[in-house]
């Protein structure tokens, strides 16, 4: 098994999951302290790996390693970030950068480990692709437009590979959350504050109601949201099932905002998630 953006929060709590499991896991991390936490937690059950996923070099070479030591029974591509801000005046570099971890990113990590993965299909073994999605990527709201536009070229990207791999036997599935007490919303707000900070102040006056709304719904999720455990039990039963939905909605929350998707109309949507402010 390899998963992406173990350190924290769903990368984390898959990783437990799946060495209780029994599992060994490769599992990729920045920073060389959340590896040795990894470590001393997991011992032998796990390897880990240092690497940025928008760096090609150490993704590439991450690949090789894992290759090269044999089948690949299943890839977890949960790494992910979120950049807020009124995309009227996003940086275009803010944009790129949350496009090449949410999206790219995912794309560089499968195609380096996808030999690893026929080769378990060669062996008449299972393999499978998890990308860890977002309900942000059924419906779309003010000040995270550039996290939606990763997270719904998610949605495609997952359609497109579960069809060219198909012939392959090699299953592909979509994991849609909703809110999740995750590291993910702290650091979002700390880089929204970035954004703001370089706004012209007349701007920043037209958008505060909105930011002020993104920041606090942000603040709920951290202390509301699912436990990451509960995310994390989804995607292990999406590696072990015999045959997994394609898409898996986790979250109260996200199945109530997938079935207004299903049923409202799109005028309806829109007046929903419209800002009021």
């Amino acid at each position: 098994m390899l998963v992406t953006g173990a350190s924290t929060g769903i990368g984390r709590a898959t990783t437990a999951a799946l060495v209780a499991a029994r599992f060994h896991v490769w599992a990729t991390v920045r920073r060389p302290v959340d590896a040795e936490s990894l470590r001393a937690e997991h011992g032998d059950a796990v390897t880990t790996l240092v690497m940025d996923v928008t760096d090609e070099a150490a993704v590439r070479d991450a690949g090789e390693r894992v290759v090269a030591s044999g089948p690949l029974f299943a890839l977890v591509n949960n790494v992910g970030a979120a950049l807020p801000g009124p995309l009227e005046h996003l940086p275009l570099d803010v944009f790129r950068r949350q496009l090449e971890v949410n999206l790219v990113g995912q794309l560089a990590v499968t195609q380096a480990v996808l030999p690893a993965l026929r080769a378990s299909r060669d062996l008449g073994q299972d393999a499978r692709i998890v990308m860890i999605g977002s309900i942000g990527g059924r419906i779309a709201g003010p000040m995270l437009g550039a996290y939606n536009a990763a997270k719904f070229g998610l949605v495609g990207l997952c359609g497109s590979l579960r069809a060219e791999l198909a012939p392959s036997g090699i299953r592909v599935v979509l994991v849609e959350p909703g809110r999740v007490a995750t590291p993910i919303r702290s650091r979002g707000e700390a880089a929204g504050q970035v954004v703001s900070d370089g706004m012209p102040p007349e701007a920043l006056a037209r958008y505060r109601g909105q930011i002020d709304d993104a920041v606090a719904n942000a603040r709920r999720s951290a202390v509301h949201g699912a436990p990451p455990e509960r995310v994390a039990a989804v995607v292990v039963r999406a590696l072990l099932d015999r045959n997994p939905a394609p898409r898996r909605v986790v979250g109260r929350d996200a199945r109530v905002a997938a079935a207004l998707v299903r049923a409202l109309p799109h005028r309806v949507l829109y007046r929903l998630t419209a800002a009021r402010r």
